[in-house]
This record gives structure tokens, C-alpha cells and sequence, in this order.
């Protein structure tokens, strides 16, 4: 690992890490210090529990060990009593129920960072958005709100504003929007022949109306919908420790919906929006009440709106008072957006490669986001690390920046393989949580109101299709800017103003979800 050209003193940079990086009980153990090819068993890096709250990024190119790094901190936090949620694209996170392999090259890895490698198996608890591979996770339409679903039906700002006024006007007229069919429910009657009066939302013109309708098809299609609905998920049922004392690690299995970015991105988002709301005020602890790993964090801010950006980073900044601690994972920190990456306060960076003149100005610009160092030349040093090595830049205990320091990571001790079909029949069989969430409820709700209301004794609502324009005519136009723009505040109001009163904290869920929660439960 490449050492800056300044070279000061091998004493001098061991002072400065055992100063940085000190041990204690309330301190979790990522690896050991590496400096110009030499692992430094007496030099370990640690991690302060206490300001794992001000959240975190955990970055690199493919294939650099970023998986392996999550998996052997979330056994770390999972051993301090300290729940953990993570998402698991590819399934290779379910090997933290089953302990690992004593392998000859693992055993020698944890010699040389000055420890001995135990197998160990977590609690874990398997979540899924299909209820496939883990116990159900659910939402209700409203909850999960207009704006993150705008984002998963990659609607425009004249789409999405329509959208908002669906939701404002179900809100306003008393019909809970639990699932799907509760909001196409809506829609084809704002949408119909006979509409009701949405002069005060600004109109709905049937032609927009007929692109959420398919939209919502090809929602559908992908298998989502199965998401919304009731029971909805509890997120506190992510704050559970096991009987021993250890933190429960949730895994929400993304293998059948990997290929669906848009849909498990946003309903990360709505997670944390949901924690936010759920929570009470906490404060700085001596560790965080829950460790959130946000996976493959840039399909949430590809051509995220303004407003969701935004919101996002409002909800980063204020989370971690409810003692959230938050780690983006992805592979540069270019994919985050400045002024979420601004309020990471620990980094593990992992290999960059420079292959390309656009790769190039991604490892400067990675390198720009580091604290200055005396002790290595980061910009050959991200080049050049091995699987498994990371630049790490923390917070120390007191608040202060940590000195960056090159760290060969501790292998994982549970297995770094997922498990086998019948060691996953069996996890999933023990679950408290997928018993309980197994069957779907439907109850009464938009579309059993709306059937009885239009006199149709239960018969299904049709949804609107776009209408075909009529022999020598146009097609309906869309609303004009200055009805788009009086649709977008009579559906959203305020809600693009966030305050950071009492008032703002439910503002989060007016603007990620819904403000009037109760209706819709």
C-alpha cells in the first residue's frame, strides 16, 4: 500500500494510529493497520459505537470486498447487542446465520490482524418483498406515499403531480388507498365519465390519467404487488435482539427482485422515512438503537426529483437523533449526492480501478473527499489495494476526525456462502415474523367505498385507459403548467417545506408517505 512521498518517521504514523483508532468496550473491531506492504497486528482500527450514528459509506469497484466487509460488520454490531437491516441483492448475506469455515487462508488473515478467527452463526431474520424468501414485507399505498411512488413508476414532475392529487383527493374524501387496486380504484373514477369536481386540485386530464393506469400495470407485472397491502410491516419488528443479548440482523432478500431497482430502492427509503416517523427522540447513546445498510444506494438517487433528493437528505441529517446510524454501500462516493455525502462521518473505501479517462476523474474525485494525509499517497494507494484492504476514514470518540488509515479487513466469521435450500427452508420455518405476516388482510377499503358509492354492489371499478383521439380530433391535452403547478400545492401544500419543528417531523411522512397515517389503517 503506497505511502505519501513526504514518508514521515514509522513511529510518528504508529503514534497517530493507536492515538486515532483506540480500543475500548464501546468500540467495534474492522481490521488492522496496513502501511506500505506491512500489516500492523499491534496497530487495530476501530470503529466508536457512539458515532455510528452519523452515518457512514462503504464504497468500491466490484469484486473489492465490499459484501464481505458488510457481512463482518454487521457481525460486529450484531455481537454488541446492536440490531442491524441490510439488504441482500445476490443472496450471499445469508451465510451470517451459519458460522464459517476455519479455512487455512481465513485462520492466517485473522493471525495477522492480531486475533483468532471463531465460527460463528447470527440471528438472523429473513424479509422479503414477495414473501418468497422471507417473511412478507408490506405497505399500504398510502404509507408508502406519492412521491417514492413516483419514483418506482418513474413518473415525470406533470406525472407525479397528478399522482399527488390522486392521493390528496382519496385523503380528502375518506378512501383508504391500501393496495393497488384501491389506487387504480380512484384514478378510474377521477378519471371517468363522470368525475367529480377536482376544480380545487387543479384537473385531471384523462390522458395522464391513462399512463399511471399502465404505469400501475407494469408495477404489477414486475410483482409488486404483492407489496402493498396489509399487514403492513412494523418497522419496529427491526429493533429486536436476540434472547443471548445479540442484535437481531434483518436480511431482506432482493434476488427475485434485483433486476427491479427503482422498486427495492424506494422501498429502503420508505423504511427509513418509516423509522423516522415511528421513533422517538433519542439523542447520542453509547451505541445506535439500529445500523441501517443501504445497498446499491445509487439507483435511489438516479434521476431522483428534486423534491425526493431533497427529502432524502433531510431525512439523513435528522435521523440519527432517533439513534439511527445509516451506511450507503456503492462504488464511488460520486454516486451519492454531496450533500448526503456530507453528512457521512465514516468511510471504509475499498478499491477503485482506473482503466478509463472517466474512471480517473472518479479516483480524483474520491480522493478530494478524504482528509489530507502524511502517510499515504491515496490516489496510487486506491489503485493498488488488494480484496479485503480499505482506506478508512472515521470519527474518532471524541467527535474528531480519525487519521486515514489503510486496513487489512477481519475476515467474517459466519459462512461466506449462502446457505443451502434446506439450511433456508429451516431458518424461514423458525421465524416469529413470517407466520404472523404469512396471509394478506383486505379489508374495507377505496374500492369496496367507491363500487358501493357508484351503485355497482362490489363489481369491480375498471381502470381508465388512455382514450384514442376521435376521428379529426386531437387528443385531450395534458394540464397546462399553471394547472400542473395548482395540482402539485393542492395535493402537497407545504410538504416540499420542510420545518424542523414537531410539525416538520410529520411533514417527513407527507411528503415520503402520507400524513393522515390513521386513515389508512
Amino acid at each position: 500500500m503506497a505511502a505519501s512521498s513526504a514518508n514521515p518517521s514509522g513511529e510518528s504514523f504508529r503514534e497517530a494510529i493507536a492515538a486515532g483508532y483506540p480500543a475500548g468496550p464501546g468500540t467495534l473491531l474492522l481490521g488492522a493497520a496496513q502501511r506500505e506492504g506491512t500489516v500492523h497486528a499491534d496497530l487495530p482500527v476501530h470503529l466508536a459505537l457512539s458515532l455510528l450514528n452519523r452515518h457512514g459509506l462503504v464504497a468500491g469497484a466490484t469484486g473489492t470486498g465490499k459484501t464481505k466487509t458488510l457481512q463482518g460488520v454487521a457481525e460486529k454490531l450484531s455481537a454488541a447487542g446492536v440490531p442491524v437491516f441490510l439488504a441482500d441483492l445476490k443472496g450471499d448475506l445469508s451465510g451470517l446465520a451459519a458460522p464459517g469455515e476455519a479455512s487455512d487462508k481465513v485462520v492466517e488473515r485473522a493471525r495477522a490482524c492480531g486475533t483468532t478467527f471463531v465460527p460463528t452463526a447470527y440471528p438472523v431474520e429473513f424479509l422479503s418483498l414477495t414473501g418468497r424468501h422471507g417473511a412478507p414485507v408490506r405497505a399500504t399505498v398510502a404509507d408508502f406515499g406519492p412521491l417514492l411512488l413516483a419514483k418506482a413508476l418513474d413518473l415525470n414532475d406533470t406525472q407525479a403531480s397528478v399522482l399527488a392529487l390522486v392521493f390528496k383527493y382519496a385523503d380528502d374524501q375518506g378512501l383508504p388507498l391500501l393496495d393497488l387496486a384501491d389506487l387504480r380504484a380512484v384514478l378510474s373514477w377521477l378519471a371517468g365519465d363522470d368525475p367529480p369536481d377536482l376544480s380545487d386540485y387543479g384537473g385531471l386530464a384523462r390522458s395522464t390519467a391513462g399512463v399511471l393506469a399502465r404505469r400501475l400495470t407494469e408495477l404489477e407485472a414486475q410483482g409488486a404487488a404483492g407489496f402493498f397491502g396489509e399487514p403492513a410491516f412494523d418497522v419496529k419488528d427491526l429493533l429486536r435482539t436476540a434472547p443471548d443479548g445479540r442484535g437481531v440482523i434483518s436480511i431482506l432478500e432482493l434476488a427475485d427482485v434485483q433486476d427491479r431497482p427503482r422498486l427495492f430502492s424506494t422501498f429502503l427509503m420508505w423504511l427509513l422515512a418509516e423509522l423516522y416517523e415511528e421513533l422517538p427522540e433519542r439523542g447520542d447513546q453509547d451505541k445506535p438503537r439500529l445500523v441501517f445498510f443501504f445497498d446499491e444506494a445509487h439507483f435511489l438517487f438516479d434521476d431522483a426529483s428534486k423534491a425526493l433528493e431533497e427529502q432524502i437528505t433531510h431525512v439523513v441529517r435528522l435521523i440519527r437523533s432517533k439513534g439511527i446510524g445509516i451506511f450507503f454501500v456503492t462504488q464511488t462516493p460520486k454516486d451519492v449526492p454531496a450533500d448526503v455525502l456530507g453528512q457521512l462521518g465514516n468511510r471504509v473505501q475499498h478499491a477503485l480501478r482506473a482503466y478509463t479517462p472517466d474512471d480517473a476523474k472518479k479516483l480524483k474525485a474520491t480522493v478530494s473527499t478524504f482528509p489530507r494525509t502524511p502517510f499515504y499517497d491515496l490516489e496510487e494507494a486506491l489503485t493498488t489495494l488488494g480484496i479485503g484492504e480499505a482506506i478508512v476514514a472515521v470519527l474518532g470518540e471524541t467527535g474528531a476526525p480519525a487519521p486515514v488509515v489503510g486496513c487489512r479487513m477481519l475476515p467474517p466469521a459466519s459462512r461466506m456462502a449462502p446457505l443451502d435450500e434446506a439450511e433456508f427452508a429451516r431458518a424461514l420455518a423458525a421465524s416469529p415474523l413470517a407466520s404472523r405476516l404469512a396471509a394478506p388482510v383486505d379489508r374495507e377499503s377505496a374500492r369496496e367505498m367507491l363500487a358501493v358509492r357508484l351503485g355497482k354492489g362490489g363489481a369491480p371499478v375498471p381502470a381508465p385507459a388512455a382514450p384514442a383521439p376521435a376521428p379529426g380530433k386531437s387528443q385531450p391535452a395534458p394540464s397546462t403548467g399553471g394547472q400542473v403547478a395548482a395540482a402539485a400545492a393542492a395535493a402537497l401544500g407545504g410538504l416540499f417545506r420542510f420545518a424542523t419543528s414537531r410539525e416538520g417531523q410529520r411533514l417527513i411522512r407527507g411528503v415520503l408517505g402520507n400524513p393522515t397515517r390513521a386513515r389508512s389503517r
